[in-house]
């Protein structure tokens, strides 16, 4: 019998008004941010390798 594979981390980023904050399918959540920029760099932190 195979192992099943854990689950990836996979991030979006989400725009709510003027601010975006970025996701994950573990349920994590970043800060709300003003620059798309900066959540984009908090999901590749996110990510367990940091990509």
């Amino acid at each position: 019998m195979l192992d099943q594979p854990t689950a990836a981390h996979r991030t979006t980023t989400v725009e709510k008004g003027p601010f975006t904050h970025a996701t994950c399918t573990c349920g994590w959540r970043g800060p709300a941010r003003r620059a798309r920029d900066r959540a984009r760099r908090d999901a590749a932190e996110h990510s367990p390798a940091g990509a």
